[in-house]
């Protein structure tokens, strides 16, 4: 290591790090320095050497951690592996970094351009290569392809005045001490009265869930009001529709039997038909919440997943960096070159050959990001792509080509059709000009219900009427692309972080479902907080922190300013927290023991139908397993279970089997398998 004279480069990831150093041309040597991949480059601008981190290596952390209770402000900076024992392997990535700076001429920051890849570079520049983030070059790009990576480091730049990492760190002080004290006091409180559960709650996790109460308690106080629906099927020359009487709900039984009365036996006339060309715009390019929203539509992913794959993508070099909120597409990122390359794929030849037929002008949203443009391709061809990957890409690919299309012509009709003195409306669409229809046709949604010929006066036979007895609805649940929605309208958290919150929920017990449902413990805490402590749930109070870390990014702010502004509120919030706290105990300790018990529960027993599987623990081995909570009634039903990791009910059961199914979370990734001991698919264990 002690090679001199280099410049060592810094990467957030192991496969950002390996695009790097063949970008940077010449001849690349990967080394391994212990446990260690570095690659050293001997090229024509210069010599490197290029390491990467894991993600973030520090971490904020209480400095005095025999301290118990609570409040906790004094807050530091440590090394990850010190304060999270899963995190021991770190050490030694941190020591070879250490050990490179000392023989580095300079420092470049590489990690990825927004507010986390800037902290993680900060930090690393700073603790690990001793105070070298103030002189350190700055490497910005969008995508991880040759020429854009070759170009960012021809102009590399140092950065001395980084509010970007200024923001970045403050966010994790606030986030820590939040977070920490609101652990403690929930936990502390639920533990007065004997027992012990560490219940916790975030600055942004507090509104998000209350938003999730507030919608379960509306559903659970709607009532259902009857109203009746009416509609009469017609035919003209072979061609069958459907129309629906003038008033969308008739009050009552009665009123839509008099109606029904009224139109039997006659036949319905045309009196009026209205027609109207639309030109129905192109999709604006992806941010990241619009590829979440439209993935969720599409295939179903929740938002964390597409962020995950989104992100594999971009470290393939498919695609540019996804956690941006911009809908711009600048000419500098070369339409007609990346189109020119995806044409060589089969799938888009013919549609890109007649799109660089034409000038090509992207139709762009609002929305804006100074450090990346909107999600865009790059045109390097894919490989190894899995099915989920592969569906995502050719998401953003047809994305792109649809921006560059043209406006689709569509025809909206309208008729007024009358049975008697009784009014009926019916309407149609049909697409004259695809357009941009065409690029994106997989995923438009766009569908034709065209009409017959109508003109005024044409009567028509009324093949039959129906009167449905319907019921006004409650709101909807949320789901995690209306949840995540909801919290970009409220303007908290952040693009890249919002996903996690929601994924953070769902693992602490307070939301359970695809269509959103509140458990009892999320009731309980949001009851709380509102009797005691209002600040903790306030979507004002939130979002008014979240728009004073913007004004440190702009430099309107500093990170303590900011700090000392959350403390307060955070202070006022633990004061009331504190003096309730055997109210709040008692609110919340029966849901808490209520949540536990439902956890444990995998699924109804396959053998006995009377009882459920219960993950259980021998009283000789302490070892756990599943049983049935009907034994005293005579099941046997037992299955093993790994001793590692958290088991979570699924909530299906095996299609080979049909014994529940379980995930099981020993690592970064949870696996699914059935609980089945003796079922043929306990051998084909894949990931979630």
């Amino acid at each position: 290591m002690a090679d001199l004279g280099y410049l060592l480069v810094v990467c957030e990831k192991p496969d950002a790090a390996k695009r790097v150093a063949s970008a940077l041309g010449g001849v690349v040597k990967a080394e391994r320095v212990g446990d260690v991949v570095v690659y050293r480059v001997d090229g024509e601008s210069g010599r490197y050497v290029v390491c990467a981190a894991s993600g973030h290596l520090y971490t904020v952390w209480d400095v005095d951690e025999k301290k118990s209770g609570y409040p906790i402000l004094d807050v530091g900076w440590y090394p990850l592996h010190t304060v999270d024992r899963s995190k021991r392997h770190l050490s030694k990535l941190i020591k070879v970094i250490g050990e490179l700076a000392k023989g580095a001429a300079g420092f470049i920051n590489a990690c990825d351009y927004d507010i986390e890849g800037e902290t993680i570079g900060y930090n690393i520049l700073k603790y690990a290569c001793g105070g070298k983030e103030a002189s350190a070059l700055r490497a910005k790009f969008s995508t991880l392809t040759v020429e854009e990576l070759r170009e960012a480091f021809a102009k590399a730049s140092p950065n001395p005045v980084n509010r970007l990492a200024e923001a970045g760190r403050t966010r994790h002080v606030v986030d820590f001490v939040w977070g920490v004290n609101l652990t403690r006091a929930l936990t502390e409180a639920y533990s007065s009265k004997g027992g012990y559960r560490t219940l916790s709650i975030g600055r942004v996790q507090g509104p998000t869930l209350a938003y999730i109460v507030d919608r379960e308690c509306e559903i659970r106080w709607f009532v259902p009001t009857p109203y009746w629906s009416i509609s009469a099927l017609f035919e003209k020359d072979g061609f069958a529709f459907r129309a629906f009487y003038v008033a969308e709900k008739v009050e009552t039984l009665a009123e839509a039997q008099d109606i029904e009365a009224g139109c039997r036996g006659r036949e319905g006339v045309v009196k009026e038909v209205h027609k109207q060309i639309i030109h129905q715009h192109p999709p604006t390019p992806f941010n990241l919440g619009d590829l979440q929203h439209e993935a969720y539509r599409v295939f179903g992913f929740s938002p964390s997943l597409t962020l995950r794959l989104a992100e594999s993508l971009y470290l393939k070099a498919l695609i540019s960096y996804p956690r941006t909120s911009s809908q711009k597409l600048p000419p500098s990122i070369g339409y007609r070159k990346i189109l020119s390359n995806l044409q060589k794929l089969e799938q888009y030849r013919s549609d890109i050959s007649e799109l660089l037929t034409k000038p090509l002008k992207p139709f762009e949203g609002k929305e804006e990001d100074p450090a990346h443009p909107a999600i865009y391709p790059t045109g390097e061809h894919p490989q190894g792509l899995d099915e989920r990957q592969s569906k995502l890409y050719d998401l953003v690919v047809r994305r792109f080509l649809a921006v560059f299309g043209d406006y689709a012509v569509r025809e909206r009709i309208a008729a007024d059709i009358e049975i008697g003195s009784y009014l009926f409306k019916v309407s149609g669409r049909r697409t004259i000009e695809e357009g941009w229809i065409r690029y994106y046709k997989p995923y438009t949604g766009v569908e034709d219900n065209p009409l017959p010929p109508l003109k005024e006066g044409d009567r028509l036979r009324v093949v039959s009427l129906e009167v449905a007895e319907k019921f006004e609805q409650p709101p909807p649940r949320y789901n995690q692309s209306s949840l995540l929605a909801k919290m970009e309208k409220e303007e908290i958290g952040t693009k890249a972080t919002r996903a996690e919150i929601i994924e953070t929920l769902y693992q602490r017990g307070y939301i359970v479902g695809s269509s959103i449902k509140a458990t009892d413990l999320a009731f309980s805490v949001i009851e709380a907080m509102k009797e005691h402590s209002p600040n903790i749930i306030s979507t004002e109070m939130t979002r008014e922190i979240e728009r004073a870390l913007e004004g440190i990014e702009k430099g309107e702010l500093s990170g303590a300013d900011v700090i000392e502004k959350a403390a307060t509120h955070l202070l006022s919030a633990l004061e009331g927290l504190k003096a309730a706290e055997e109210d709040l105990a008692s609110k919340v300790k029966e849901a808490a023991k209520a949540s536990l018990a439902a956890d444990d529960i995998i699924g109804e027993c396959p053998l006995c139908r009377k009882g459920q599987l219960k993950i259980l623990r021998s009283k000789k081995t302490r070892k756990r397993f599943i049983g049935c909570t009907n034994y005293r009634g005579g099941c046997r039903a037992s299955a093993p279970l790994p001793q590692k990791g958290k088991v979570k009910s699924l909530n299906r059961v095996c299609k080979e089997c049909g014994w529940p199914m379980v995930a099981i979370t020993a690592g970064r990734y949870p696996w699914r398998m059935c609980v089945n001991p003796s079922c043929p698919t306990k051998r084909r264990m894949s990931r979630v």
